[in-house]
């Protein structure tokens, strides 16, 4: 599944991010990368352990995770903590695939979904679409400030060369409660139907018989 989020941020929170950004310190954004994705990856990322980070995470992925959409797609089970990608003039990340488990010792996870929240306007830069490839082809990604994309962590991507201006991104993984996409996509498809006959009709023979069709089969394909 490929699904667009629109308003994850607000305005206010936006702004607020915009001025932790500014404050904070970027580094070569091939220290986080593994072997293959490092010779691809030509951008910055806020510094693990500049300070602004704590707040940034509270507001991006605060907005992210309680996102009614973001969690009827994804079933998150673990939301990694995300990076803050700059990317100036001329800098892109070329086709790669994420790490399939990521994470210290000990703390390790399974990338399932892979999300991008985007914080800058769509006009404040030029080129630096996130292509990402499906079985129906290659589709370009670029939002609106505050919206996210997710998408599967095995396709192969890639970001274009920004060739003015600059675009700034929050990048974070998740390990869903599902493992298989087909089935959190069925899933999805499933709990959309049911909260609008819960909202419509929450008494009627058919919403309980849903409801309960839903929960089952959650508990049914979990890996918790």
């Amino acid at each position: 599944m490929l699904l667009e989020i629109p308003g994850v941020l607000d305005g206010r929170a936006l702004a607020r991010v915009h001025e932790l950004l500014e404050q904070a310190r970027f580094v070569d954004g091939r220290l986080s990368a593994g072997l293959a994705a490092r010779r691809v990856k030509h951008n910055q990322e806020v510094d693990g352990s500049a300070s602004e980070l704590a707040e940034l995470n509270q507001l991006v992925m605060g907005g992210l995770v309680r996102h009614p959409r973001f969690k009827s797609a994804v079933l998150p089970l673990r939301v990694a903590t995300p990076f803050y990608a700059r990317y100036g003039s001329e800098m892109n990340y070329g086709d790669h695939v994420d790490d399939p488990v990521m994470g210290a010792p000990g703390s390790q996870y399974r990338s399932d979904v892979s999300a991008t929240v985007f914080l800058s306007a769509p006009e404040a830069y030029e080129g630096g679409e996130l292509v990402i490839n499906t079985a129906f082809g290659a589709h370009g990604v670029k939002l609106a400030a505050g919206a996210a994309v997710v998408y599967p962590s095995s396709s192969l991507h890639h970001v274009n060369p920004v060739t003015a201006g600059e675009r700034l991104v929050a990048v974070t993984w998740i390990q869903s409660m599902i493992r298989s996409p087909e089935q959190r996509e069925l899933l999805d498809g499933l709990n959309l139907a049911r909260e609008k006959m819960l909202r419509d009709a929450p008494d009627a023979e058919e919403t309980r018989r849903v409801d309960v069709a839903y929960v089952n089969l959650v508990r049914m394909w979990s890996e918790v």
